[in-house]
């Protein structure tokens, strides 16, 4: 297997983290266990290079694709655990010809046994973004439910402690890339987020969202400013920010009202179906 592939930033998310850290444990354990890698992916292939899944005797963690193409390597996997074969291999598929999928493409798939050798040469990812999210109410909880599905990293600000629940909308405890911030002057944590940070701003009180936004448009290295609200309550936020004397294109990198367009519905599970879908076309634009 090839140590200078290079992997796509966003062909990463949570389950390949979560696979990754399954390796670490098993390898610390001691347990037999096969990297299967997607070593090469041409035309359209159901994961990207790099993806990776790690196979015991009785269990698997992560996924190449699903479908035929990962049950083949399962088999193949499972025979090398089997035979305790000392080589690694790899396997070619045209996944029309070979396995009767749709896709079109082809994929080269790699087999190694976990050492600390394939653990090194498996990089762990950078999340796709960190994202501060101003407000607890009802959109932002709904907001960091699906965020907590996904690889970022997310600060989650609210002056209102109590506001933010103990599960998340699912009942699920909130992991650990979802961090709750409580504090008075909420407008100074900006000053806090990483150069290119992504911004949500949805409080419960207007002047708050206008004092936090333009923090973040003062400050002007954010890669995403997204404030809940219409088209005019962004009129009336324009006028305030020229007044206070902030470049115009600059505020005109703000947006306002956010979420993908075509998705109607006010309800804050939908508003967050289209926000968060805003944010991975925001990081797919940023990693181009």
């Amino acid at each position: 297997m090839t140590a200078e592939l290079r992997v796509p930033a966003l062909e990463f998310d949570r389950v390949d983290r979560e696979t990754r850290q399954a390796a670490q444990q098993a390898l610390a354990q001691g347990r037999s266990a096969i990297v299967v890698e997607v070593i090469e992916a041409r035309g359209s292939a159901p994961r990207g290079v790099g993806t990776r899944m790690l196979v015991e005797t009785g269990s698997a963690v992560g996924t190449i694709g699903g479908g035929h193409l990962e049950l083949r390597a399962l088999q193949t996997a499972r025979t090398l655990l089997a035979a305790n074969t000392p080589l690694p291999q790899s396997e070619h598929f045209p996944l029309g010809p070979a396995l009767g999928q749709c896709c079109g493409g082809a994929v080269t798939l790699g087999y190694e046994w976990l050492s600390a050798d394939a653990l090194t040469r498996w990089p762990e990812p950078a999340p796709l973004f960190h994202l501060q999210l101003y407000g607890a109410g009802h959109v932002g909880r709904a907001i960091a439910t699906l965020l907590a599905t996904l690889d970022v990293d997310v600060d989650w600000i609210d002056e209102r402690e109590a506001e933010f629940p103990r599960l998340t909308t699912l009942g699920a405890p909130w992991p650990a890339h979802i961090r709750q911030v409580c504090v008075d002057a909420v407008e100074a944590e900006v000053g806090s987020a990483p150069t290119g940070a992504f911004y949500l701003v949805l409080t419960h009180e207007h002047e708050l969202d206008l004092r936090i936004s333009e923090a973040i448009l003062r400050r002007g290295d954010f890669g995403y400013l997204g404030l809940i609200g219409s088209k005019t309550k962004r009129a009336r936020f324009v006028r305030r920010f020229e007044q206070r004397g902030l470049a115009a294109q600059v505020i005109a990198r703000m947006t306002c009202p956010i979420g993908v367009e075509g998705i109607a519905g006010k309800q804050p599970e939908v508003l967050a179906l289209a926000v968060v879908a805003q944010l991975l076309q925001a990081a797919r634009r940023d990693a181009a």
